[in-house]
């Protein structure tokens, strides 16, 4: 989602597909629950920032049309062979790329705060909202200030699976920017190991503007906790609403 090298190339896409996978899995219930009405008419969710296919996989699963979309090509690599049985895979990066119309829009793993700034989220979202059909669904998450300033004391964190490892160092150089800097060690078939890194520089948003810029586009949605029964993350808040019919 950026206009240099796409986030999330081919090492980092894996580690995060093997390790990762919890936030997918605990949004999911809820997601499917507040799509059943779309599932009802066989409407198209469109899924924004899919990454590897996790969420996708459990939309498909409970019946959902999914097109799943991501500005990583490695991503949109996995989610391929996560759930081949999506209505389709598109890469997107917003905010310039066209939004396919759709009857719901959804998103976890706040793909928007990926973006340059504010300003680029809000241009984001007002198409994702112009692209939403009458009476469809909106359900992403995104990051607040408040995910920085609840994190000020953590600068070091890093896990390890069967053949993959990454170390993450956190940088908090303003109020509004999260930094990542993330060391990648995955596993070769021949048993050597290769190396890897990447720099996520997100931008954090006063969560509060964010339903004034929806309503503008008709998209009524409020900021929670969660999508319905499993809590978010401190600082992480679930964007929810509807299109005016």
């Amino acid at each position: 989602m950026t206009d240099h090298e796409p986030y999330y190339g081919h090492d980092l896409a894996l580690v995060h597909h093997l390790g990762f996978g919890f936030h997918a899995d605990g949004c999911a219930p809820d997601l499917i629950e507040l799509l059943a009405p779309v599932r009802e008419r066989d409407g198209l969710v469109l899924e924004v920032g899919c990454g590897s296919g996790l969420l996708t996989r459990h939309l498909v699963d409970a019946g959902c049309r999914v097109l799943a979309t991501d500005a990583s090509p490695a991503m949109l690599e996995l989610a391929r062979a996560t759930a081949p049985d999506a209505e389709g895979f598109t890469t997107l990066a917003l905010p310039d790329d066209p939004v396919p119309e759709a009857d719901a829009i959804v998103g976890t793993g706040h793909a928007l705060n990926y973006l340059p700034d504010a300003v680029a989220v809000q241009r984001s979202l007002l198409a994702l909202a112009r692209a939403l059909r009458p009476g469809g669904v909106f359900a992403i998450d995104l990051e607040d200030l408040e995910w920085g300033t609840a994190r000020a004391g953590v600068h070091e964190q890093s896990r390890v699976g069967d053949d993959w490892a990454i170390i993450t160092y956190y940088e908090d150089s303003a109020p509004d920017r999260f930094v990542r800097d993330m060391t990648t060690f995955v596993r070769n078939d021949d048993g050597t190991w290769r190396r890897g890194h990447e720099r996520h520089d997100n931008v954090l948003l006063d969560i509060a503007a964010v339903p004034p810029v929806l309503a503008d586009e008709g998209v009524e949605v409020e900021a929670r906790r969660s999508f319905g029964s499993h809590e978010l993350p401190v600082g992480l808040y679930a964007i929810v609403g509807t299109k005016r019919a």
